[in-house]
């Protein structure tokens, strides 16, 4: 009898399976430094009060440098196993710090949890973006800017590598630029990261804000 084929990286069981096997490579055990960094001392970065979502979170070492900074912070994920050890690491539900597992391609499921469109003041992106198919990026960026609220932003660490094949899959700083350009999103900042780990090299780093008013040309 065959084995049944291994879950694929759209489903949850892949990346339960990963997060029981400890074969998550993008693993770093803290914030990513360059966000880290730049949310503790740019002149650009944001400020608290508001609501931030960490899509993918993972073990949710971003969600919890949010609210230590100040802000209420969401972790979402669909991995239920990603999301236990979130909750071992970081602590359960409370004021400032939740945990919602639920896909973020799914507009129902996350409406129902809360998160409509314009609901949120914030999004910090670290590795949900090189995880999913490069094909649903578009997808993703729309997902993104319906949730900001006008002024909103999108702080990321894009993993800007070449390597083959995925996850993690590569992506190119200028196609990144002109994705989210043309969703509407202005950039403050995207340029190559600092401080990065020698082990993840060709990181960009961008801050990007809803516009209060409609860009003609773009929809959002």
């Amino acid at each position: 009898m065959n084995a049944s084929p291994p879950p694929s990286t759209a489903e949850p069981g892949h990346w339960d399976q990963r997060y029981r096997q400890g074969t998550d490579a993008w693993e770093l055990g803290r914030p990513a430094p360059p966000l880290e960094a730049f949310l503790r001392t740019h002149p650009l970065a944001p400020r608290p009060p508001g609501r931030v979502l960490v899509p993918g979170c993972g073990r949710g070492h971003e969600a919890a440098l949010l609210e230590a900074l100040g802000f209420v912070a969401i972790g979402l994920d669909f991995s239920g196993e990603a999301l236990a050890e979130a909750r071992s690491l970081h602590g359960p539900d409370r004021a400032g710090l939740r945990w919602l597992q639920a896909d973020l391609f799914d507009q129902q499921a996350l409406e129902a949890a809360g998160l409509a469109a314009g609901s949120l003041t914030g999004i910090v992106e670290h590795t949900c973006f090189c995880a999913i198919d490069p094909e649903r990026r578009e997808d993703y960026i729309a997902t993104v800017s319906r949730l900001l609220v006008p002024g909103g932003w999108l702080l990321g660490l894009f993993w800007c590598h070449r390597n083959p094949g995925g996850p993690p899959w590569g992506s190119d700083p200028e196609a990144v630029e002109a994705q989210l350009s043309g969703a509407g999103l202005v950039p403050a900042v995207w340029e190559p990261a600092t401080g990065s780990l020698d082990r993840r090299p060709d990181e960009w780093l961008g801050l990007w804000r809803r516009p209060l008013h409609p860009v003609p040309g773009h929809h959002g």
